[in-house]
């Protein structure tokens, strides 16, 4: 990492990786955040392995992402789309969604707001 005024440099590979308990096969690492002086946004990367995904869930902050390599199966509330390298998407707040792969490593950056973040599951019902 190379961090000057107020500014940060560094390799994605070189930012830890942590296990999402709530996703199957899946990884984030947060590559810019508030500790590294961002006072707006976070920016996040995901990697989806075989088999893995997310289950349909909830957060009170908005998702920006953008899909790096690999496919999968993304529903938005009641509609789902297969997004590919090169897929831009947008994830109101509060808008249930899920994420399943189908051609891994499934990745994809993720920006959210600097805010509290809370996510709920939404179990096997579509009332979220």
């Amino acid at each position: 990492m190379n961090k000057t005024t107020g500014g940060v440099v560094r390799k994605m590979d070189d930012v830890p990786r942590r296990t999402v308990d709530a996703g199957t096969a899946t990884v984030m690492q947060v590559l810019l955040g508030p500790e590294d002086g961002a006072p707006h946004f976070a920016m996040r990367r995901f990697i989806m392995g075989e088999g893995g995904g997310m289950p349909r869930h909830t957060n009170t902050v908005e998702h920006e992402q953008y899909v790096l390599r690999g496919r999968a199966r993304v529903t938005i509330e009641d509609r789902t789309f297969q997004v590919e390298a090169g897929t831009v998407l947008y994830i109101p707040a509060g808008a249930r969604h899920d994420y399943q792969v189908l051609e891994a490593p499934f990745e994809f950056l993720c920006m959210v707001p600097n805010r509290e973040d809370q996510v709920k599951i939404c179990g096997n019902d579509t009332t979220g």
